[in-house]
């Protein structure tokens, strides 16, 4: 695992978080959720990289 799926991680972590926002802007509760939900496999992505480079 390296710089890339750290990338991927990040970049799913920013989709999330711009879904949340158009979702709350324009009051799409399930666009808003689906964002939250992206944000957070993209947070939990990135600290299982952490805990992978820890160990390294």
């Amino acid at each position: 695992m390296g710089l890339d799926d750290k990338l991927r991680n990040q970049a799913e972590e920013k989709v999330g978080e711009a879904k949340e926002a158009v979702g709350k802007a324009t009051d799409d509760e399930d666009l808003e959720a689906e964002g939250k939900l992206d944000k957070a496999k993209g947070s939990l992505k990135q600290a299982g990289e952490k805990v992978k480079d820890a160990f390294k």
